[in-house]
This record gives C-alpha cells, structure tokens and sequence, in this order.
C-alpha cells in the first residue's frame, strides 16, 4: 500500500482565485471570509443624528505599545472606517479610500456621498476575485459616515459585497454582537444610548472583560468624523454594569 495523501479542503478547486468549484463556490473568497472571522471584533450603530463605531484591539502582549495597533481610520471628513483581519490589507484599503474621497473633491468640488465610496471599494475589492494573479483581502470594513442623505453604516466584506445596517460588526464575535443588537436596538437612541448598548454587545462577544487601554469610539455626525479621547472613553465605560 502506497502512502495516504490527503485531500485538500477544496479539492483542487482552492488553487485558484478564478476557479469555480462544481458547486459554485469560490474557495479563495471564503478562506479570505474565515480571516476576517479571525479579527478582532468592531462595532458600529447609527443614533439619531449620527453613527458610532467602537472596536477592542485585544492586544495580548503588555510590551506591545497600543497606539501602535490601528483599528479605526478617519477617511474624509465626514467617514470613519474601522477594520477586521488582516492589518496590512485594510491599510492599502484605507488608503485607497482615502485617495477617492480626494479625488472626489478635485473633480467635483464636494465630499463623496457615502454609499459611492461603498461601491468603489467593493468594485475594487471584487475585482481581486475575477482574475488570476492576486488574491482577496483577507479584510472586512465597517464604513460609516453621514452626507446629504443621512446618516450611512455599511459592512463590507472580501468578495466585495456591501450591504447597510441601522447597527452591524464585524469580526470574530459578530454573530454575538448582532444577536444583542437584534433584541435591543431601537431607532431614534441618543447618542450616550448607542455607546452603551455598542459596549455591552462588544463585551458579550468576549470571554473577559473589555480592556480600557484597547478600547476605542468614534463617531460621525453633523460636525464630521470625531475620535473620542481616553478620558471621555473610560467614563463610558465605567457606565456599565
């Protein structure tokens, strides 16, 4: 008897990005989905007048400075972004993002509309799913933001769809999250109303305690993109029951 080879997950069908399995699928997009699910877990709700996002960067080590681990991007003005997976692949989305928003201004004299940031980078997140040579970004985003509008949170993920939300997450407890969000989120929260019940859903997705050092908010809202300061944070979270 000859040695046992083993079969891959995908049967063959997972060696490359352009490839469609018998069944439809295409494996490099989901094995990008499963490093999202690997992500540290963000937040965001809409309020009424404007969207916040909080996220725990979950930093394991105490030799790690934290200011140095990014998680949450102000994009323009008026949008904040915060991410989930892969670090140094959301950082060419970001910036990338942030490039649309000035070529925005540039040719039309005015912010981008929220959702046409949306579909851009979905449209350029899509297309590392058509065509051989790279693969998807083991990435999610969280995009929230406000213009004339309203008030905007999308979730987007690699294969480059896009969907809103009154409140969504992403990341390895989303599934947590949005059942807490499903049972308690109502329309028209304050904006104190919206921090506290994001906490209370972040901290439901953890096995411990959230950490004040690793935790930020940020929100948007008439006066644009503002990060919230430690201070101000700890005092949100010492709320909490």
């Amino acid at each position: 008897m000859g040695p046992i080879r083993m079969q891959p997950s995908g049967r063959g069908y997972d060696h490359g990005v352009s490839t469609f399995s018998p069944d439809g699928r295409l494996y490099q997009v989901e094995y990008a989905r499963e490093s999202v699910k690997r992500g540290t877990t963000t937040v965001g709700l809409i309020y009424k007048g404007g969207v916040v996002l909080i996220v725990d960067k979950r930093i394991q080590s105490k030799l790690v400075i934290t200011d140095s681990i990014e998680k949450m991007y102000q994009i323009d003005n008026h949008i904040g972004i915060t991410t989930s997976g892969l670090v140094a692949d959301a950082r060419q989305l970001v910036d990338r993002a942030r490039v649309q928003c000035q070529i925005n201004r540039m040719t039309y004299g005015d912010a981008i509309p929220v959702p046409t940031l949306v579909k851009k980078m979905c449209d350029y997140k899509q297309s590392f799913t058509q065509y051989g040579g790279a693969r998807p970004f083991g990435t999610a985003l969280l995009i929230a933001g406000i213009d004339a509008e309203g008030v905007h949170l999308f979730e987007t993920d690699p294969s480059g769809a896009y969907q809103s939300y009154h409140a969504g997450a992403i990341g390895r407890g989303r599934s947590s999250v949005i059942d807490y969000f499903e049972g308690k989120w109502k329309a028209g929260m304050t904006k104190n109303a919206a921090i506290k019940l994001g906490l209370e859903a972040l901290r439901e997705s953890l096995e411990d305690d959230l950490n004040p050092d690793t935790v930020e908010i940020a929100s948007v809202d008439k006066d644009g993109y503002s990060k919230m300061d430690m201070e101000s944070t700890l005092k949100h979270l010492e709320k909490l029951s």
